[in-house]
């Protein structure tokens, strides 16, 4: 073996283990790319070039159709909104036909990353939207946000650090949401008062809560008709971050997939893995009105509207769970929230993969299909009756696949 001086392993050593950062050189596009989108004809495309650029104020294209922005890849193209004083998002589009983002990564806006509305035809591909640095609540809420629209493919994005959801649709319908990743989100993936709903191979880890279907009251439209398969939710056990108020500020730490007061949903072929609280959770918007507090006043006012809307049925219902992997390696949930006390204390060491909260609409059964699930935890709160005949006996909901027609 050949000699090495004492010296130079020190440095060999040093120079294979610590790797110098790159210094990141910033460039402004900032009002050449904000004239061509207000100037571009439609059926244009615009293309990003590689590098990092840095932007002051919001960006926002409006009324245009069959347009198409795209970057020279998520690892080329950055977009950086720290240094934002001006506007509400980072990149809002709007009032349009056929519009396609893909290939850039943006970051840190004051608010939405990207926020998409009043939209025909949305395709988002390939696009990382993130915050740096340790989530906190001052993020910006979404990291995609398309809302009251329709035709939605959100495929292989990432989605970091947002307050309420990375990847978030709401008042929409005819979506899919396949193939992304999220993590260190509030809500990893979120489907809200959205009809015709497919999400699949997605990962969801991390988070507070990984995937959710939500139905609130007093918006344009009701949910309805979700389908949540081929995904991996596991270890979303990060703490919550969302302001006071909002909605998702009521998901324990702890939550694989959560149900809210939606309907007509199936549940299968997802691995559902290490969510300290519930693996999936089922709840009315009974529930959520029993966590509010008086100073949360943007809840209590949803709260409100629920007893004035109509059309809003907060109770949820036609649920098909089958062929899932529910796996949980911890023995304790979680003791930072009401729920993992509750199912520390009425669980002891079988954390709830299943959780209902046992309030049915009045006069009404639960019609729910638990089938080909392998073993797995049940638990029905009895919530309506502040948890006195909570139970884990679920052979009521038990069935075959032929049952889910008759949900």
């Amino acid at each position: 073996m050949k000699f090495i001086p004492y010296f130079l392993v020190g440095l060999i050593g040093f120079s294979a283990c610590t790797e110098v950062p790159e210094e990141i050189t910033w460039k402004s596009i900032e009002k050449d790319l904000q004239q061509r989108l207000i100037l571009t004809e439609d059926s244009a495309v615009i293309e990003l070039p590689a590098g990092n650029f840095m932007f002051t104020g919001g960006l926002i294209m409006d009324g245009k159709n069959n347009v198409t922005i795209t970057g020279a890849g998520a690892e080329k193209t950055i977009l950086s909104f720290a240094n934002q004083a001006e506007g509400a998002e980072g990149l809002k589009v709007a009032n349009g036909n056929n519009i396609t983002l893909s290939n850039f990564t943006i970051e840190d806006s004051k608010g939405d990353n990207i926020k998409v509305t009043d939209v025909n035809g949305l395709t988002i591909s390939g696009v990382r939207s993130r915050w740096n640095g340790e989530p906190k609540e001052e993020n910006g809420a979404y990291a995609f946000y398309p809302v009251l629209s329709k035709n939605i493919i959100i495929e292989y994005c990432e989605a970091i650090g947002a307050s309420d959801a990375g990847i978030y649709v709401g008042q929409s319908d005819s979506v899919i949401i396949r193939n992304n990743r999220a993590s260190l989100n509030v809500a990893g993936i979120e489907s809200e008062n959205s009809r015709w709903v497919e999400i699949y191979n997605n990962e969801a880890y991390e988070n507070t809560g990984g995937i959710l279907v939500f139905d609130l009251p007093g918006l344009t439209m009701t949910g309805h008709t979700t389908r949540v398969y081929g995904n991996r939710v596991y270890e979303n056990n990060y703490r919550n971050f969302a302001p006071a108020g909002n909605i998702v500020a009521t998901v324990p730490p702890g939550t694989g997939i959560m149900l809210l007061a939606t309907r007509n949903i199936e549940i299968w072929k997802n691995e559902i893995i290490d969510n300290r609280t519930a693996g999936l959770a089922i709840a009315s918007y009974e529930l959520v009105k029993g966590l509010a507090t008086e100073n949360e006043s943007q809840l209590n006012n949803n709260i409100e509207t629920a007893g004035t809307d109509e059309a809003y049925d907060p109770y949820p219902n036609q649920v098909y769970i089958h062929h899932n992997i529910f796996e949980n390696g911890y023995a304790f949930p979680t003791m930072k929230n009401d729920f993992g006390l509750l199912f520390l204390m009425k669980f002891p060491f079988a954390t709830p993969d299943i959780v209902w909260d046992g309030i049915p609409a009045p006069g009404t059964n639960f019609q729910m299909c638990l089938s080909e699930n392998g073993e797995f935890n049940f638990g029905n709160l009895d919530a309506l009756n502040e948890f006195e005949g909570l139970t884990t006996e679920w052979s009521e909901f038990e069935c075959t696949e032929g049952t889910i027609s008759q949900l």
